[in-house]
């Protein structure tokens, strides 16, 4: 455990906060430093000061997964800053209860201001939370169809999906990611279901899950056979959603290309 770098990160933290709004009894007494005192902290975390200093102090044990949580409420941690925090103190995160099925409205917004790209929005069990309407003309045989669940349609051929080079490889990425949402939200009922039905439908996914992949996002290509537009290269590239645990899949051509004309000739006809 990096305990420097866990001290420096609480001191960093508790100064950024203000005793207004965290529900404290006002102590009194003139401030010398912004932002909370140890005290304060210490109290809205239900730990003893001097526990808390030595954390602070780089002195105190590794801090156990409840400690680290409590901590995490009274600092008012954002996601990324918690599971930093229990990353610095080399314990792993709790799971949390359920995937994060709804999509911010600054993500949905960016969506619509991309007409020549295709974007989609999916939640840690590759649900498709949001897509803008060139992602849907490319993904979707039916234009009345909007994607719902990638893995799905991906191992259990759920409505008519066009043939993409890159089929193969996005098993092995949609098994690693399904891997590490069944560890974090082991209580997701609506994730069990779709894993229950993927194991019994699939041969090629059990077989995938039993390899464990391991991928990280990243920059792909594909060539997708479109029946409008022929055949696409398409750029796949992946921005995190790191508080909701949600992937922005992007879908681009390379300028100049013929793709980038098909993605265009599909923009203008409203997707």
């Amino acid at each position: 455990m990096p305990r420097q770098e866990l001290a420096h990160f609480l001191r960093a933290r508790r100064a950024e906060l203000r005793p207004d709004g965290t529900g404290l009894t006002a102590t009194g007494g003139v401030r010398r430093t912004p932002g909370l005192r140890r005290e304060e902290v210490a109290e809205l975390a239900h730990m003893s000061v001097d526990y808390y200093t030595r954390l602070e102090q780089a002195r105190g044990p590794r801090p156990s997964a409840r400690i680290l949580d409590a901590l995490a409420r009274a600092l008012r941690l954002t996601r990324a800053e918690r599971s930093h925090l229990f990353r610095l103190a080399g314990t792993g995160e709790p799971p949390g209860t359920s995937a994060v099925r709804r999509v911010r409205p600054h993500v949905a917004r960016m969506l619509e201001r991309l007409p020549e790209t295709g974007a989609v929005v999916t939640d840690a069990a590759y649900d498709v939370v949001a897509c803008n309407p060139l992602a849907r003309a490319l993904l979707c045989a039916d234009p009345g169809e909007g994607p719902t669940n990638l893995a799905r349609r991906r191992f259990l051929a759920r409505g008519r999906v066009y043939e993409s080079s890159g089929s193969e490889e996005f098993g092995h990425i949609a098994v690693a990611r399904l891997r590490r949402a069944a560890d974090r939200y082991p209580q997701d009922a609506r994730l069990a279901a779709l894993l229950a039905e993927l194991h019994a439908g699939s041969e090629e996914f059990r077989q995938i899950w039993e390899t464990r992949p391991v991928h990280a996002p990243g920059h792909r290509t594909k060539t997708l056979e479109h029946p409008q537009a022929g055949a696409l290269r398409l750029n796949c590239d992946v921005l995190l959603v790191p508080e909701d645990d949600q992937e922005v899949v992007l879908l681009t051509a390379d300028p100049g290309s013929r793709a980038a004309r098909g993605l265009r000739g599909l923009a203008g006809r409203g997707g």
